[in-house]
């Protein structure tokens, strides 16, 4: 049987800092397509930062739910079955995806429109009220329904519920790959990880999978030190917001690994001004990494760059699709990968304002919101 068009809530943002539950209509699939019934949604800091985006806007880029209707030249889905969604979606073909970097896929703004999505060949696919919307990152998964190319489709393993999956695409992969994949955390390694919020904790899992000797977990929040003590931090710093505190973190991380400083260190705050601390706590020839996609300036001393540091902005941890999602579902198989202990809070659709609320007080190591 055809799918016809399906009707469904969504949380909008209307590009002026605001936002609110409404009707959409998703249209089926054309070829490559998929429509994805929307179990569970990730709350993260770039869908708060979404909301000065250009509206209307479909709103959430981390979502796992299960196949509603398959378009023409789909393989290897089925209607009924649970998947995760990837906001980075690779086409498979062009120079970076030959060449294992498949989140910076040179295809992706030729085969959608360069705004934020929406497919080229099917712009009024999702629509409110008859007119079309977009949807953050390709997906916009604060809603009941979303369409995808099917490239942006995962299966899960039977094991894994969407419940417990929606983060996978987005806080897991960027934390645990920007450990394991981008800075190659080797055994025996030394690493600082500032900020324990949903990415943090994954890169200090990452550091711990990846058999990091010593693994510095720095935040001012207790609740999210004690999580990062369970997730496999080695050690807890709590610092003052100052240059002085600054100062004194920096000869604390230095004190624990022989006064060279780390081999690699992970600024995972979202703060401008934290961005570039991490080549302060990196040794003399090791990584500082920049991982929360913090925007605005930075105030950079060019000596910080001497002695063969390396500053790294990784994106989605290095994403290749193919290789990385089948690794994390081992992992979670295997216990070596912890998703129930990410997730502090959970909330309905019309609670987003305290999910919101929660993750910027910092009351809240990962937030999900239950679609429904």
């Amino acid at each position: 049987m055809t799918a016809g068009v399906v009707r469904g809530k969504a949380i909008i943002a209307d590009g002026a800092g605001r936002f609110g539950l409404d009707t959409i209509e998703v249209d089926p699939p054309a070829a490559g397509e998929v429509r994805v019934a929307i179990a569970a949604a990730g709350v993260c800091h770039t869908d708060h930062a979404s909301l000065r985006w250009p509206g209307p806007l479909v709103m959430g880029h981390e979502g796992a739910g299960h196949v509603e209707a398959v378009g023409e030249d789909v393989e290897g889905l089925e209607i009924g079955q649970p998947v995760l969604l990837n906001w980075a979606i690779p086409c498979g073909h062009c120079w970076q995806c030959a060449h294992a970097a498949a989140a910076l896929c040179e295809r992706t703004h030729e085969l959608d429109v360069p705004r934020l999505g929406s497919s080229r060949a099917h712009a009024g696919a999702t629509r409110r009220r008859g007119q079309a919307i977009e949807r953050a990152f390709h997906l916009g998964t604060f809603a009941q329904y979303t369409l995808v190319r099917a490239e942006a489709v995962t299966p899960l393993p039977p094991a894994l519920t969407p419940d417990a999956a929606c983060i996978l695409g987005c806080a897991v992969m960027t934390g645990v790959g920007s450990a394991v994949n981008v800075a190659a955390v080797a055994p025996g390694d030394t690493v600082a990880v500032l900020g324990c919020g949903g990415v943090g904790l994954n890169v200090i899992q990452g550091a711990r999978i990846a058999g990091a000797h010593s693994i510095i977990a720095i935040d001012r929040v207790p609740a999210r030190l004690e999580r990062a003590r369970a997730l496999g931090a080695t050690h807890t710093l709590a610092p003052h917001g100052d240059d002085a505190g600054h100062a004194q973190l920096v000869a604390e991380v230095r004190a624990l690994t022989d006064g060279r400083g780390v081999d690699h260190a992970f600024e995972a705050t979202g703060v401008p001004a934290l961005a570039l601390l991490p080549l302060k706590l990196a040794r003399n020839g090791g990584n500082a990494l920049q991982v929360s996609g913090a925007h605005g300036p930075a105030p950079l001393e060019l000596t910080e760059l001497f002695w063969n540091k390396r500053y790294l902005a990784p994106l989605y941890g290095g994403c290749v699709p193919s290789r990385d999602f089948p690794r994390l579902f081992e992992w979670i198989a295997q216990g070596r990968l912890e998703l129930a202990a990410l997730v502090s809070h959970r909330y309905p659709m019309e609670a987003l304002d305290h999910a919101f609320d929660d993750m910027l007080a910092g009351r809240s190591s990962k937030g999900v919101l239950r679609i429904a």
